[in-house]
C-alpha cells in the first residue's frame, strides 16, 4: 500500500482537468478527456486513489499544514517553536488564537480537503456507469465505500476546524460555483450518512491483503463515526459503535507502546487507520503538485542545528508534568535534555541552538532512515506513517461515552485496559483507577492526554468537551474560537455568499 496506494498515477490524472485557484468550482472532466477515462476497472481503481492523495498533503499553494498545527499548536500540550516567534508567524497566531481570516496555513489546509472531496465526488458520480464486463461488481462497491469514507474524513477535518463550512456533494455546474455554508448540523448528518454507508461495505482490516495496507476498513469507518458521535455528545450511539470495533476482534494494543511510533510499529495490531507514507517518488515536501508521498512532519518536528531539524511543536511543561511516576509514555512522547536522539547524537540546547527543554519524540526518525529516500531532499521527506485512529482512542472514547451513559463499570475496564498497557515495560506500574463521577470523567480526559499526546487531537478533545475556555483561557482562548475563521481568499472566490464565522 505504501508503494502502490499513493502512486501518483491517477492523481497526475486528474490534476490535469481542473484548475486549482478555487477548490469549489472544479469542471466536470468533459469532452475528449471525458470519452477516455471511466471505462474501466482500472480507471476506477485510479480515480479512487487519486482520491486518497490529498491525505498525504503537507504542503499545498506552496504553504505547509498539518492538523497538528491546531490540535497541538493551540493547546497546552505544545508552542509552535522554531526559531522563535517570528518564525512562520502566522503559526504563531494559531498558537496564540490571534489566527485572521488572511492565515494561509488554514486556507492551504482548506484547499486540500475541497480538492479531496472533488476527487471522492468524481468516483461516486462515474464508477457506477462503468460499463466493463471484466469489472469485479464486490470491487466496484468497495471502492465506493472507499470514496464516501475519504469524502467524510474530509469533511471531518472540515467541519472540526471551520464549523458551517459548503456542502458540496456533487461536481458543479459553473452557476453552481459560489456555494453558501452550510449549517453544522447538515454537515455531521452528511459526515454520519456516508461512513455507516460505507461501514456496512468495507471489508474487516484482516481481509486486506499486506499489499492494501492503508486502503480503509470497516473499523477505519466505524472509529471516524465514533469520533463524530463524540463531537455531538451522541453518547448511547457512540457506545454502540465502540463496542462493535472491540468486539471485532480485529485489533488489540501493541505490547510496546513506544513501537508503535517507529518504523517497526508501522500498521500493528493497535492500527485503526494510518495515512501510509514511503520514501519512494520525486518531488518533495508534499506538494501538492509533486509526487511525493513522504512525510515533512518528521523534518519539521526535529530539533534545530546538529540534529536537522526545524524544531517545531515544542512539548510544555505542563505536558510534561501531566505523566505519572513511572508512566513510560513520558519517554515514549518527549526528548529531554541529555536523551539520545537516535544517530543525530544527544541533547543538548548547544547542539539544538534553542532554549526549549523538550522536543517531540512521536515523529522522530533517525538520519539513516532519512538516507533511504531515493528522490528529491531526504532531510524534508520522512516516511512516518500519520497514526489518525488507533485502538487505544478507541477505547478511551467508549470509556469517555459508557460515563455519560451512566456505565462506569465499562468506562473503568476500557480506562483501565489503556493504562495496564502503559504499564507493561515499566518497573512501576500504574495503578488502576477506581474512582466514580467527576473524578473518573477527570481520569478519563487525563488518559486522552497522555496516551494521546502531541497526535493532533488535544485542542479537539478540549472544545468537544466544553473545556476549551477554563484550559485555554489563561492563553487567551474565548468561546468563539472554537472554530476558526473561514479564509477570506475562499470568501473572495465565492463573490461574499461564504459567511465569516462569529468574532473574525
Amino acid at each position: 500500500m505504501k508503494k502502490l496506494l499513493f502512486a501518483f498515477i491517477a492523481s497526475t490524472l486528474l490534476l490535469g482537468f481542473f484548475s486549482c485557484e478555487d477548490e469549489l468550482n472544479k469542471l466536470p472532466i468533459v469532452g475528449e478527456l471525458e470519452s477516455n477515462f471511466y471505462k474501466t476497472e482500472g480507471d476506477a481503481i485510479n480515480a479512487v486513489t487519486a482520491a486518497y492523495d490529498p491525505l498525504q498533503y503537507n504542503y499545498t499553494n506552496e504553504v505547509y499544514h498539518f492538523r497538528w498545527f491546531i490540535g497541538d499548536f493551540a493547546s497546552d500540550d505544545a508552542i509552535k517553536g522554531g526559531s522563535g516567534v517570528t518564525d512562520q508567524p502566522q503559526l504563531e497566531e494559531l498558537s496564540t488564537f490571534l489566527g485572521t481570516p488572511n492565515n494561509i496555513h488554514l486556507n492551504a489546509n482548506w484547499t486540500a480537503d475541497y480538492i479531496g472531496i472533488y476527487r471522492c465526488n468524481l468516483v461516486l458520480e462515474n464508477v457506477p456507469g462503468i460499463e466493463d464486463e471484466n469489472f469485479d461488481e464486490n470491487l466496484r462497491e468497495r471502492l465506493l465505500a472507499e470514496a464516501r469514507f475519504l469524502r467524510a474524513f474530509y469533511y471531518f477535518d472540515l467541519v472540526t476546524i471551520f464549523g458551517n463550512v459548503p456542502l458540496v456533494d456533487r461536481t458543479l455546474s459553473p452557476s453552481e460555483y459560489n456555494q453558501p455554508n452550510a449549517e453544522e448540523a447538515l454537515i455531521w448528518d452528511f459526515i454520519e450518512e456516508d461512513l455507516t454507508a460505507a461501514s456496512l461495505i468495507l471489508p474487516l482490516k484482516s481481509q486486506y491483503p499486506l499489499s492494501s495496507l492503508g486502503r480503509a476498513t470497516k473499523g477505519a469507518a466505524q472509529g471516524l463515526l465514533l469520533r463524530s458521535y463524540l463531537y455531538q455528545s451522541k453518547w448511547t450511539e457512540a457506545q454502540t459503535v465502540a463496542e462493535e470495533i472491540i468486539n471485532s476482534g480485529e485489533y488489540s494494543l501493541a505490547e510496546d507502546y513506544e513501537n508503535i511510533f517507529k518504523k517497526a510499529g508501522e500498521n500493528g495490531p493497535g492500527s485503526v487507520f494510518e495515512i501510509q507514507r514511503s520514501p519512494l517518488g520525486g518531488g518533495f515536501w508534499g506538494n501538492v503538485n509533486g509526487s511525493n508521498e513522504g512525510n515533512l512532519a518528521n523534518v519539521y518536528q526535529i530539533a534545530r542545528g546538529a540534529f536537522g531539524g526545524w524544531g517545531f511543536n515544542i512539548p510544555t511543561q505542563d505536558f510534561v508534568d501531566e505523566f505519572e511516576t513511572g508512566d513510560i509514555r513520558l519517554n515514549a512522547s518527549v526528548f529531554m535534555v541529555g536523551d539520545t536522539m537516535g544517530d543525530r547524537g544527544i541533547f543538548t540546547k548547544t547542539a539544538a541552538g534553542a532554549d526549549h527543554d523538550f522536543y517531540p519524540r512521536k515523529f522522530f526518525v533517525n538520519r539513516s532512515e532519512h538516507e533511504e529516500i531515493n528522490i528529491g531532499d531526504p532531510s524534508q521527506n520522512g516516511e512516518s506513517n500519520d497514526r489518525i485512529i488507533r485502538y487505544s482512542d478507541v477505547l478511551l472514547m467508549h470509556a469517555e461515552a459508557s460515563f455519560h451513559m451512566g456505565q462506569e463499570d465499562a468506562a473503568r475496564a476500557s480506562l483501565n485496559a489503556v493504562r495496564e498497557r502503559a504499564s507493561r515495560t515499566s518497573a512501576q506500574a500504574l495503578a488502576p483507577v477506581t474512582s466514580s463521577g467527576n473524578q473518573l470523567l477527570n481520569a478519563i480526559y487525563h488518559e486522552r492526554r497522555v496516551e494521546l499526546g502531541l497526535e493532533g487531537l488535544r485542542f479537539f478533545d478540549v472544545v468537544r468537551q466544553g473545556r476549551a475556555a477554563e484550559v485555554f483561557g489563561s492563553e487567551g482562548y474565548q468561546d468563539f474560537q472554537r472554530l476558526f475563521p473561514i479564509p477570506q481568499q475562499q470568501i473572495d472566490l465565492s463573490n461574499g455568499v461564504l459567511v465569516q464565522n462569529p468574532g473574525y
